[in-house]
């Protein structure tokens, strides 16, 4: 399922209420999160440094799962702010690391992943870690109006993360999936990418989880 879609049924009143006026969708794909949102993809551009638009041209900048492809993830997010009109927010969603990558970078789900995301921990195992708190509070004039961990349906049983992943066969069962999957034969089986997603994303019931961090920021 498209990352804004499932993410959007579980958005909050508050979350919701941020798309109006012109709202700029930035790593859209397919999938914006609201019809009439401006999208951004990779055919309209470069996204580390979006230059077709207006400074302070949006009343909402959302972005999901898309700055972790981003070299860097500080500038970029300093280039998205500056469309952002006073009064206006930042909604970004980004991949919790421990939830997501489950201590392993490069990202066994995606490797073209070029950092990795927490919301506070003083030491991370990940060595491109990048704290989102702290990222969004050097934003300048914003104000952080709301940060969470979302991990609904998430069944933490199933990761590889924490004491489990350090397991021999646990270590050969994410080399499988990773060969599998660059060759192609995992995502033509619907059973085998079911059975090794159900790690990142599958709860008991079958249903997709999420896996992600995130913040709001308003711009005085």
């Amino acid at each position: 399922m498209d990352e804004s879609s499932k993410s959007k049924e579980f958005f909050s009143p508050f979350e919701l209420s941020l798309f109006k006026g012109k709202v700029l969708d930035i790593g859209a794909g397919k999938d914006p999160v609201i019809p009439d949102a401006v999208a951004f993809d990779l055919a309209d551009g470069d996204a580390n440094e979006i230059k077709k638009f207006a400074p302070e041209s949006f009343d909402c900048v959302y972005s999901s799962h898309c700055l972790e492809h981003m070299w860097n993830p500080g500038l970029t997010l300093k280039n998205w702010w500056s469309l952002v009109k006073p009064g206006g927010y930042l909604f970004l969603i980004v991949p919790d690391e421990d939830l997501y990558e489950q201590g392993s970078f490069p990202s066994t789900f995606n490797p073209d992943h070029k950092h990795t995301f927490t919301i506070g921990k003083k030491k991370s195992w990940s060595p491109n870690s990048i704290n989102v708190f702290d990222l969004c509070k050097s934003l300048e004039n914003g104000s952080i109006e709301n940060i969470a961990l979302n991990d609904i349906s998430y069944n933490r049983n199933l990761a590889f993360y924490g004491k489990k992943a350090k397991g021999w066969w646990m270590t050969r069962l994410k080399k499988l999936y990773t060969s599998l999957r660059k060759r192609n034969i995992c995502r033509q089986s619907a059973y085998f990418e079911k059975l090794f997603a159900r790690t990142i994303g599958w709860d008991q019931s079958g249903g997709l989880a999420l896996a992600q961090i995130e913040v709001v920021v308003r711009k005085s």
